[in-house]
């Protein structure tokens, strides 16, 4: 029987099936940009575009996949979620609570429940992934309850005692990290920090429940850019109109364009990013150069300074 009018949608669904089954058999410590784009099949100059399209089209499927990577690094995604039904029918304090109780939770049956044929599995899925229950770190195990069960943390940390309330824990090259608010900043919602887990001295969990509920910090896009990790503020950035070209494709697009000299022969133009995401920003502005200047406001241009400074070996200008 002759094929009735449409694409055949069996390649695209099948390219879905391998990038989740990829990022599911990842774990924690999530799948390297560049992977993703070689189990997709994508490749040439557009080839990031299509691989973020189809995230998205996973996402909108119910799968929770976040980039993870830090500040300026190359992106790397990881799943956080295996069931769409349950991102449909629960809060997201729901999903909260139940991402926390799953922590440790070994689910090899995502590959079977979406249909990837063995043949087309990539090796990643085949392969067993690290375990946290394994481990013979004490300090590890404890942290894990910590996690797992809301407990407040105590640990010594560069030479401080520390009072932590956790959000999660997290494997990147082989090193675990706990993400968390100290104790003293819970109450006025934040900053989450970052802890090395073989870093911490003689870590000790509270009891059960004793932890206030951390808002997990979510990136709103694929882009740095548009992490929610800072107090947002409006940039503005001057550069000649030939470079706007290059600060958009390394910043986004901006909330505003403005010419910087309103009149005949003005060449420079004004850029203003909502800037959410510090660190990404100077890690772009390092990249751009003297293509662009920070016009304001006067913090972000003083803190800037100060990371130049600090990178030559200098002080900072008063």
């Amino acid at each position: 029987m002759a094929k009735g009018p449409g694409r055949d949608q069996r390649a695209p669904m099948e390219r879905l099936v391998r990038i989740a089954a990829v990022l599911r058999a990842a774990g924690p410590a999530g799948v390297p940009r560049d992977r993703l784009l070689e189990v997709a099949g994508f490749d040439g100059a557009d080839a990031p575009t299509q691989l973020s399209r189809e995230l998205r089209n996973l996402n909108r499927l119910g799968w929770l996949i976040d980039n993870v990577a830090d500040a300026g690094d190359d992106a790397r995604y990881r799943m956080t979620t295996v069931d769409n039904r349950l991102r449909v029918r629960l809060t997201p304090e729901q999903q909260t609570a139940l991402r926390r109780a799953v922590l440790l939770a070994d689910r090899d049956d995502l590959v079977e429940r979406l249909g990837l044929p063995a043949e087309a599995r990539p090796a990643e899925v085949a392969a067993p992934g690290a375990s946290v229950e394994g481990t013979t770190s004490g300090a590890l195990s404890e942290v894990v309850r910590a996690v797992r069960d809301r407990c407040v943390l105590r640990f010594g940390y560069k030479g401080v005692a520390r009072v932590v309330h956790p959000e999660s824990l997290q494997t990147r090259n082989g090193g675990w990290y706990l993400r968390g608010v100290e104790d003293a900043a819970v109450a006025e919602g934040g900053p989450v920090k970052t802890f090395v887990v073989d870093r911490m001295a003689e870590p000790e969990a509270g009891p059960a429940g004793s932890a206030s509920l951390v808002e997990p910090v979510r990136h709103a896009g694929l882009h740095p850019m548009t992490w929610q990790l800072d107090p947002p503020v409006d940039v503005v950035l001057r550069t000649p109109a030939r470079f706007e070209p290059d600060v958009r494709r390394w910043l986004g697009e901006p909330r505003a364009v403005t010419a910087a000299d309103p009149g005949p022969g003005s060449e420079d133009v004004l850029l203003t990013y909502r800037v959410t995401n510090r660190e990404a920003l100077r890690a772009r502005l390092y990249e751009l150069g003297t293509r662009v200047r920070v016009v304001g406001p006067p913090e972000v241009r003083d803190e800037l300074v100060a990371a130049l400074a600090a990178a030559a070996g200098m002080e900072p200008p008063s």
